[in-house]
């Protein structure tokens, strides 16, 4: 019943600013003038509903795992800090090892850390991701810092020497800044590690890791990891907006 009455009020509401905008020309003017402090005064409610509400909507949906993919692909996968929010959304004064939701792991040899990382939420038209993972690093002491992203057992599933991993990135830096993606892959007490460079000149990044060149084997798959390694990342920001991942056959030579 609330919700017919509400319906009904809206309508009637509806047709009586309807009928005072088209009569508006020639109502008397001190009636006019109350019409108008009305008015104003919805306006004002009115206008906060359609910016919140553009807003929100606008935004990518919460969950998603969405992203092109090309033909023939058996598997894909967004992780879950890009996909969801987090119950801790940042870590100050980053330790290594130190996680960031259940898949992304951080490993650095800094005395003392300045390094700070934060989900946060991408908001732009060009977002697929609903979330992205900023870190910023002040004064950097160590040797190397390196970012790692678990996969999921999905992954390692049916994976062949045939196949393609392709990984998808849309980084932004405040500073040019080296990076470095390996694949890695533990088939019983080995681990295939290959290894691609991102470019540095462009945030949209795209690299593929060819298993027929490696020395899989493929009856004893184990689980994938992925790190990206950062050089020299000391006083830069770096922003993952998004990370995907997906694996399709190689074309047969």
């Amino acid at each position: 019943m609330g919700q017919l009455l509400d319906r009904v009020l809206h309508r009637r509401a509806w047709q009586f600013w309807r009928k005072a905008a088209k009569n508006a020309p020639k109502t008397p003017l001190g009636t006019l003038r109350g019409q108008l402090n009305q008015a104003r005064r919805l306006r004002q409610h009115l206008d906060r509903v359609v910016h919140i509400g553009e807003g929100r909507l606008a935004l990518p949906q919460i969950g998603s795992s969405a992203f092109p993919k090309p033909h023939g692909t058996d598997w894909s996968w967004r992780p879950e800090l890009w996909r969801g929010p987090l119950a801790t959304p940042g870590l100050s004064s980053v330790q290594t090892k130190a996680r960031l939701g259940s898949e992304v792991q951080m490993f650095h040899d800094c005395a003392s850390s300045e390094i700070t990382l934060r989900q946060l939420r991408n908001s732009r038209e060009s977002d697929l991701a609903p979330f992205g993972l900023r870190m910023d690093v002040f004064k950097f002491d160590g040797s190397f810092l390196s970012l790692v992203v678990e996969l999921p057992a999905a992954a390692a599933h049916g994976l062949a020497k045939q196949h393609l991993i392709r990984v998808n990135g849309l980084i932004e830096s405040e500073q040019p800044i080296e990076i470095f993606a390996r694949l890695n892959i533990q088939h019983g007490p080995n681990t295939e590690q290959l290894v691609r460079e991102l470019s540095s000149d462009q945030k949209d990044q795209m690299v593929e890791f060819d298993l027929a060149y490696s020395h899989l084997n493929e009856k004893r798959i184990e689980k994938l990891w992925l790190d990206l390694i950062f050089e020299a990342p000391d006083l830069n920001q770096v922003i993952l907006r998004d990370l995907t991942f997906l694996r399709l056959p190689r074309a047969a030579l």
